[in-house]
């Protein structure tokens, strides 16, 4: 996947940005370690936010057994005909 980032020529060398992943910035003392470091910012921000994801997802189901509301365990509490 690519990702649009933004470059910002500074007094002590380059800022660098990508606007799609909030908080993912970088520097560098030159443009091409600028882009290198905002690769490597970018690889580790979707790999955090691929494990908030799996560790948010494995609590919920935690919290779905907690309840007893699997869907294979789940009462019908309610239903309808549909009217035609």
């Amino acid at each position: 996947m690519r990702y649009e980032v933004v470059l910002i020529k500074t007094d002590e060398g380059y800022a660098v940005n990508c606007p799609a992943l909030p908080a993912c910035w970088s520097q560098g003392d030159t443009r091409d370690e600028a882009l290198e470091n905002i690769r490597d910012a970018i690889t580790e921000y979707l790999d955090y936010l691929a494990e908030e994801t799996a560790a948010r997802k494995a609590e919920l189901v935690e919290e779905i057994r907690r309840e007893g509301c699997l869907m294979e365990e789940c009462q019908v509490l309610v239903e309808t005909e549909a009217v035609v």
